[in-house]
């Protein structure tokens, strides 16, 4: 008799995209236990919750809409945390901007933080920034301790999210960026923590281990 699993304390949501298993690959290696799904009831009952993605909003959000899981991922009240896509889903919208930027080419995303992702102002260096860059500032917050200014993380995207209010780390290429975003309970880092060696694997530590009353006091002192 197959046994239906019913809860799970750390969830991956499956978007239907890519690099999922990377990323559960990279949880177990610290020992923690996680499970890939895209089961409502488990999704809001973890207590910890990883969104991530690879490819183009547009595909990512028809994903979801079609999964039914817009308006459980807006009603999130534990932690949340964004990987690339992940991390743009979370925004107000996306401007997939091919050939010519209309309206046609904006996302509507998940509006889960008021900033919107455009295309990076590379400035003529080569798109995606695709690679190890520095952060170039590093707030307080829980989810970067032990992180600093200068410390290397691993960057794969053509699109990315000003600086903003919501901005609680930078990187630049070209121009400054958001290397990562935060508002309440939902964090998003526009690199990938679980292809950025030891300081990668140490964000994800971080809020695997986060409490949620240390995370509200942190987000007061902000």
């Amino acid at each position: 008799m197959t046994k239906v699993m019913t809860s799970a304390k750390n969830v991956i949501v499956d978007t239907g995209c890519a690099n999922l298993y990377s990323v559960k690959f990279a949880i177990e290696r610290l020992g923690f236990e996680v499970t890939i799904t895209d089961d409502v009831t488990i999704i809001q009952q973890a207590e910890k919750v990883i969104f991530p993605g690879v490819g183009s909003a547009k595909h990512a959000m028809k994903n979801i809409k079609a999964k039914n899981l817009v308006t459980v991922l807006q009603g999130l009240t534990q932690p949340v945390l964004g990987f690339c896509l992940g991390m743009q889903l979370m925004t107000e919208s996306s401007t997939e901007g091919n050939s010519d930027d209309n309206a046609s080419n904006i996302v509507p995303c998940l509006n889960l933080i008021p900033t919107n992702v455009e295309p990076l102002k590379a400035q003529g260096n080569r798109l995606p920034h695709m690679g190890w860059n520095t952060l170039t500032q590093v707030s307080n917050h829980p989810v970067f301790k032990g992180i600093s200014e200068g410390d290397y993380f691993y960057f794969v995207h053509s699109f990315a999210a000003p600086v903003s209010e919501y901005t609680i780390a930078s990187c630049e290429y070209g121009s400054t960026f958001s290397a990562a975003i935060a508002k309440d309970n939902f964090i998003g880092c526009q690199f990938h923590p679980e292809r950025s060696s030891a300081l990668g694997s140490k964000i994800i530590k971080n809020f695997l281990e986060l409490d949620s009353t240390e995370l509200n006091q942190e987000l007061v002192n902000l």
